[in-house]
């Protein structure tokens, strides 16, 4: 599991610490030169003759940057720190050059070139104090190093320059980093799109920092966690014990919606499928296991393939939201969403069924907004209806009561026909398995709607490795993942 926290609840926990005189920063740029000296021993066998540039701000951020520089240059590596602001760090400044590195004070083009050519780039223009985008020569140098090929790798010091460290959003020009190292705890702008996807690894160096868990402003669930909260069977289960989910999804002329819902909830281990709607010969012709018709369910997937004019499965889906039981609201079933209703109902939109449902409440928004600032459109779509949001994207955004999920193992094959079908079967089976859990706990369904992200995700990865994917492919992929999942956490 990787925690983020926002920059007020960090620097609180720095402050006791900085008071007592604890070292914070060269323990934040030591651990920072380790790790750099690490990648450099990977990528060309040695420190010593490695070109390092270091991308240098005002204030601590760029303190850390230089004194780490410091110690590469102890190594043997090159070190030439451009320097971008008229005041740097000045202690920080004496131990590079006291080390051996140099300071170069240049345009922002000779900067570029200068980082361009680099083995490693270390990016220490701004920090968790600075707020909005880079600007001046810090903008400018970013700019003009944008076109470099090829790139240097790129370590971003503690978040890449510029990004919303609490929020995600990227108001200027940043330096995409193939490598975050951040301090303490992770910062929520490394795990939130837009910028999460400016940021390939993200590595936590703790620093003695005491960050207290329930105040985390952003979740990312790991493996193991992933496995933690699934519902696993036991000797003593039936099928209806193990959850029953109801599917009112497809119609004639989108009959694969349907079918594609009941193939992830039947691969992801549901109990029992139960089918309602127009296309059950196709769904049963499919999947024999589904049953057809009304009768006893925990648990619903409503909307996928279904026209918002039709009323027989309008009513369908009314009288399923009606009855209080977890429920997974998709596509045609969002129009149909009661103006309330509890976190146990999941709402899965993409980014243009998000804007039509808060147009239908009153709030402007635009497909660009969603794209530029996903937490807070997700937010407020939660906080206006009540229910649990996941928004799906390249990195999944989850909002709950209390709680904030993002998961990003999902490849970009995975953008095809039929995916969030898929997902939503795959989510309803978790609902269903584990519905008694979401009635009592307001922010299960947020966790599980995360959980559903990432085996969705490792599933795409599972059903053809870096390469394209069907939807079908990626449901047949379920059972292994999982199993997987369950296996390696010793379940």
């Amino acid at each position: 599991m990787l925690l983020a926290w926002d920059a007020a609840t960090v620097r609180a926990a720095e402050e006791p610490l900085l008071a007592a005189g604890v070292p914070l920063m060269d323990r934040a740029a030591f651990a920072l030169s380790v790790i750099v000296a690490r990648e450099l021993l990977e990528r060309r066998g040695r420190v010593g003759g490695a070109r390092v540039v270091l991308l240098v701000g005002p204030g601590n951020n760029g303190g850390d940057t230089l004194f780490a520089g410091a110690y590469l240059a102890a190594r043997g590596a090159a070190v030439t720190a451009v320097l971008a602001a008229e005041r740097v760090h000045d202690e920080g400044l004496a131990a590079l050059v006291a080390a051996g590195g140099r300071a170069a004070r240049v345009g922002p083009d000779e900067g570029a070139r200068l980082a361009a050519g680099a083995d490693v780039l270390l990016d220490g223009l701004l920090g968790i104090g600075a707020r909005g985008g880079l600007r001046g020569t810090a903008r400018d140098l970013v700019g003009a190093l944008a076109p470099a090929r090829p790139r240097p790798f790129v370590v971003a010091v503690d978040v890449p320059s510029g990004i919303g460290i609490d929020d995600g959003t990227v108001p200027g020009e940043v330096l995409p980093a193939d490598l975050a190292v951040t301090f303490g705890g992770a910062k929520p702008g490394l795990l939130l799109p837009p910028a999460a996807g400016l940021v390939g690894r993200v590595e936590v160096v703790d620093v003695g920092l005491s960050l207290p868990r329930d105040e985390a402003a952003v979740t990312r669930l790991g493996a193991a966690d992933v496995a933690a909260a699934w519902p696993v069977p036991t000797a003593d289960d039936h099928k209806y014990r193990r959850g029953v989910l109801g599917v009112v999804a497809g119609t004639s002329t989108y009959p694969g919606a349907a079918v594609l819902v009941c193939r992830a909830a039947v691969r992801a281990g549901v109990g029992m499928v139960r089918y309602l709607g127009d296309v059950g010969s196709a769904v049963v012709a499919a999947h024999p296991e589904v049953v057809t018709g009304e009768g006893q369910v925990q648990a619903w997937v409503l909307g996928p393939g279904v026209d918002a004019h039709d009323e027989a499965q309008a009513a369908r889906i009314a009288a399923a939201l009606r009855s209080g039981l977890p429920a997974v609201v998709d596509a045609g079933a969002l129009p149909h969403l009661p103006e309330r209703v509890g976190p146990h109902v999941v709402l899965t939109p993409h980014a243009g069924e998000l804007v039509r449902l808060l147009a239908a409440r009153g709030v402007a928004a635009e497909r660009d907004e969603v794209a530029a600032a996903p937490l807070a459109v997700a937010r407020e779509a939660h906080e206006l209806t009540g229910a649990t949001v996941l928004l799906k994207g390249a990195v999944t955004v989850v909002v709950g009561p209390g709680a904030v999920h993002t998961q990003a193992e999902a490849p970009a094959w995975l953008a095809t026909a039929g995916a969030g079908d898929v997902l939503a079967g795959l989510l309803g089976a978790l609902l269903a398995g584990r519905s008694s859990d979401v009635l009592a706990e307001p922010t299960l369904a947020a966790r599980l709607a995360a959980v559903a992200a990432s085996v969705h995700g490792r599933a795409a990865h599972a059903a053809n490795p870096g390469g394209p994917v069907s939807a079908s492919t990626v449901a047949d992929a379920l059972p292994a993942t999982v199993a997987g999942l369950l296996r390696d956490a010793g379940r």
